[in-house]
């Protein structure tokens, strides 16, 4: 399969981007010595198989090594993995969820990876306790309609959202995997009675609810509310369709829970017979040429060090002051994070 192939290049710009990509990759010694001897992966993925499954065919190129991809939803495939338990056939688990991923660590499901690869992205990007690493990153952010807003008005906080100018006018998406990675994260940094008290806020401040981040950002283009709490490259990738597009991205003060980042991770689960090969996906996964690839496709901010992303006037990442938050402790709240969601209200809201 072809990576220009991918409906999601939507510029000359990006095409030429991805050819580079192919070429480097099919040139990429690190993934074509040895061949793969005819061997088997299954990789379980929370990325959707028309981002993931190009770059993982041209693994199986380069090594010789036969994937076998089943995508889902992060989360769910984090409860299939352990409900499969020592059984499950996945070597390798992709997960577009930081709390995915840390809810299998916590059952102790991954294994340990080499601080060889762990050291390739910064700490804050990584598992503590060296079970996964992070692949691209996506800062949380407030998108809106610069039609409709002045951006001199914009709050400093997340927590701001629930002052009495903003009622009706911010969307939300609380059965959104990133979305409650978010309020799981808040929670860790100002604790769940003022972060139920939060919730409690935006409901009665009459907050609007819609399904996922890319109907959010749909709703804010059409002017249909001004404000939402998005991933930043839902209105990059908008803008890189349509520049004229009337919205922007809002980042909240430093430190503020509004500007978490998040990460896709990837491991290798502890039950894997194909170590070795498992291991040698990751490690491609996080050459420079597959992490441009994720880098031009999403729109999200390699992790991996030294690798710049697609979008030149992207605030750097290590620029962002985001908030320190263990990203492996986001698994094991997640199931308070739901019950809080809904004791708020807010998933009827």
């Amino acid at each position: 399969m072809s990576l220009l192939s991918d409906r999601r290049i939507r510029s000359p710009r990006q095409a030429a981007a991805v050819v580079t990509v192919v070429v480097a990759l099919a040139a990429l010694g690190l993934v074509s010595c040895g061949g793969g001897g005819g061997h088997r992966l299954t990789v379980y993925s929370g990325r959707t198989s028309d981002l993931i499954q190009p770059i993982l065919d041209r693994f199986s190129e380069e090594t010789g090594i036969a994937v076998d991809l089943q995508p889902g939803d992060s989360a769910d495939l984090a409860v299939q993995i352990e409900t499969e338990g020592a059984k499950s056939p996945a070597d390798v688990f992709i997960s577009q969820s930081p709390g995915a991923t840390g809810y299998l660590a916590d059952n102790d499901r991954l294994a340990k990876l080499p601080d060889d690869v762990l050291n390739q992205v910064p700490a804050a990007f990584r598992s503590e306790r060296g079970d996964w690493v992070g692949l691209s990153g996506r800062v949380r952010v407030l998108v809106y309609n610069t039609d409709d807003v002045n951006a001199a008005d914009l709050p400093d906080s997340v927590l701001d959202l629930t002052r009495a100018e903003y009622r009706g006018r911010v969307g939300v998406a609380p059965t959104n995997g990133s979305f409650q990675d978010f309020v799981t994260g808040m929670r860790g940094l100002i604790g769940d009675d003022k972060t139920l008290a939060w919730l409690e806020g935006m409901v009665a401040n009459d907050v609007q609810t819609y399904a996922n981040n890319d109907a959010i950002l749909l709703a804010v283009r059409r002017g249909e509310i001004p404000l939402g709490l998005v991933n930043h490259y839902y209105n990059e990738q908008a803008k890189n369709e349509d520049p004229t597009t009337p919205t922007e991205n809002h980042l909240f003060a430093d430190g503020d829970p509004g500007t978490m980042i998040l990460v896709t991770a990837a491991t290798v689960l502890g039950t894997s017979d194909q170590t070795e090969d498992a291991l040698r996906l990751v490690e491609f996964l996080l050459s420079d040429e597959a992490q441009k690839y994720f880098a031009t496709e999403t729109f999200e901010y390699p992790l991996k060090r030294g690798v710049a992303p697609a979008v030149h006037d992207l605030p750097a990442l290590d620029a962002i002051a985001a908030p320190h938050i263990d990203l492996s402790s986001l698994g094991g709240g997640l199931q308070k994070t739901r019950e809080l969601i809904r004791d708020s209200g807010l998933e009827r809201a």
